[in-house]
């Protein structure tokens, strides 16, 4: 089943359990203090241990510096209502963060501490979809009042309004400049914006459901739609027409992401499995692999290989694509997550959940951990799917990354 924030009703419970276990067992001196035990009572395992140090190669002399490293991030920020949708700023340490009552609340983050700035109560009813532009001054929002915004990030003035943009509420939005921007509805209908005029400069109907996420790339000839008919449509942006339309699926396409210097097109689904597209070819996927045993609700790309997606199990896991393979557990939370996003720095991705919270993650360990991964070993994908990697709350030390090599 497709998670569908659309038509929940407002939240007005806390949802604040006091517990973080970044800061209970995941403690580094609880793992230093179980280290040095088992160097006190080494005398049975000393040759043991002696030969895997000779042998250790690359990949694990790696994950072993990573392990050992303290796990920086940003505490957890626990609002009062449910959230909808995360952003991070393209250029500074701030994340904006949508809600069901229609607001968005800027925080500032560091290692230390997150601070609110700003609570923007913009929309009527609940939000949809937060983004910045791509320089940060302009922050895009739209909501279940078929309303779409553009606010000024610093000063939080209303820079546009469009009321009443489409016939039915707005599902998603996409900058393509610091004017223009896409808009995606709950029955099919996508609509191209220039802040600078009041209109819509085109409008196409490309289906009956709703579009879920949408995606160009840096030339921003064709956009991508998916969405809850199970298809994959193409629109020529500077034609403003139909380019393509994929072979059916039979599930929601919940979320996308490109790799691959833009020339791979990965999309999530509904029934927990991947289709990989190239670009430009989206009529039929080249390949396709199982994600999730649940559905897939959200990914982001972390380097050019790898991606962290998330979902109805509320488990971020990371997989490499090129060739495919499971790494392990990023993070999990304990309810459903809706949305995942990537800081400016990649240093921490951020995802938000129906517990009413976002939490961080320090992801900065993949940009050298990726270029040692063999990826044409045989691996054991029911224990790859289960591994934790240094980012998660849980720590499997002894096996993890094992099998790798």
């Amino acid at each position: 089943m497709t998670l569908d924030f659309r038509d929940m009703e407002k939240s007005t419970d806390s949802s604040d359990d006091g517990s973080d276990l970044e800061d209970s067992e995941m403690d580094e001196d609880v793992i230093a203090s179980s280290n040095e035990s088992e160097d006190e009572n080494n005398d049975n395992n000393e040759d043991i241990h002696n030969s895997s140090d000779e042998s250790e190669d690359d990949v694990v002399k790696a994950i072993r510096a990573e392990k050992n490293k303290p796990r920086d991030h940003p505490p957890t920020i626990t609002t009062e209502d449910f959230i909808v949708d995360i952003s991070f700023h393209p250029a500074k340490n701030l994340i904006a963060i949508a809600n069901i009552v229609g607001d968005v609340l800027l925080y500032e983050y560091s290692n230390e501490e997150t601070n609110l700035l700003k609570t923007l109560e913009l929309h009527l009813k609940s939000c949809r979809d937060v983004e910045f532009d791509n320089d940060g001054l302009t922050m895009f929002t739209t909501a279940k009042d078929k309303v779409v915004m553009a606010t000024d990030v610093e000063t939080g003035k209303l820079k546009q309004c469009f009321e009443n943009a489409h016939d039915d509420p707005v599902y998603k939005l996409l900058p393509l400049d610091s004017n223009k921007i896409v808009s995606g509805d709950d029955s099919g209908t996508v609509k191209l914006w220039d802040l600078r005029r009041q209109g819509a400069l085109f409008t196409i109907k490309i289906g009956e459901e709703y579009i879920s996420d949408m995606i160009t790339n840096e030339t921003q000839k064709y956009l991508v739609c998916a969405g809850g008919d199970g298809m994959l449509t193409s629109i020529d942006l500077k034609g403003s027409k139909i380019f393509s339309r994929s072979e059916h699926y039979e599930a929601d396409l919940t979320c996308m992401g490109l790799f691959r210097s833009e020339t791979k097109l990965l999309v999530g689904s509904s029934i927990g499995k991947f289709y990989l597209f190239n670009w430009k070819e989206f009529g039929l996927h080249s390949d396709e692999y199982i994600g999730h045993k649940h559905s897939i609700q959200c990914m982001i790309p972390i380097t050019q290989n790898i991606v962290v997606s998330s979902g109805e199990d509320g488990i971020l896991r990371a997989a490499h694509m090129f060739p495919q393979r499971q790494l392990g557990v990023v993070g999990q939370h304990s309810l459903p997550v809706e949305a995942l996003d990537i800081s400016h720095d990649g240093q921490y991705i951020a995802s938000c959940s129906h517990d009413n919270d976002v939490k961080f993650w320090n992801i900065s360990y993949f940009e050298s951990i990726d270029s040692l991964i063999d990826v044409n070993h045989k691996n054991n994908k029911r224990k790859d799917m289960i591994n934790n990697l240094p980012s998660s709350n849980i720590k499997n030390a002894s096996d993890f990354f094992s099998g790798l090599v």
